[in-house]
């Protein structure tokens, strides 16, 4: 796995490392208030990121797009917004609501941008370079 898949792969791998912590903490702790934030790192961040991944690394002509990087920084920085800013405000910190809007809405800025790349990337005479599975 190299480039853009690579460093997907390895922000997947952060996000269950973290994601696991949080749910095994709230398990010892029976304080289940942060259960938003595991189940955004679980699925937005683990899940999501290994997707992009193995996309990325099966369709080599959509990783060597610049897009692509721009896809993955952008979901990279505005998922930890939204993650570490949900932390603070289900923790009772209201002054950060504007940073997981911006979170939010960056990350679905990103969802839009991947459903381009992906979906021009099935359409394009290039998908032939595609590795067969």
């Amino acid at each position: 796995m190299h480039g853009v898949a690579r460093n997907f792969f390895t922000l997947a791998i952060l996000y269950a490392v973290c994601g696991m912590a949080l749910g095994l903490h709230m398990s010892i702790t029976h304080d289940h208030s942060q259960m938003p934030v595991h189940a955004h790192a679980m699925v937005a961040g683990w899940l999501m990121s290994a997707v992009f991944a193995f996309f990325y690394h099966l369709v080599p002509a959509a990783s060597a797009s610049r897009l692509a990087m721009v896809h993955f920084w952008l979901t990279a920085v505005s998922g930890v917004m939204l993650i570490v800013g949900l932390y603070f405000l289900l923790a009772g910190n209201e002054a950060v609501e504007p940073v997981v809007a911006i979170g939010s809405m960056a990350f679905y800025a990103g969802i839009l941008l991947f459903a381009w790349i992906a979906l021009s990337a099935m359409r394009s005479p290039l998908r032939a370079q595609t590795v067969s599975r």
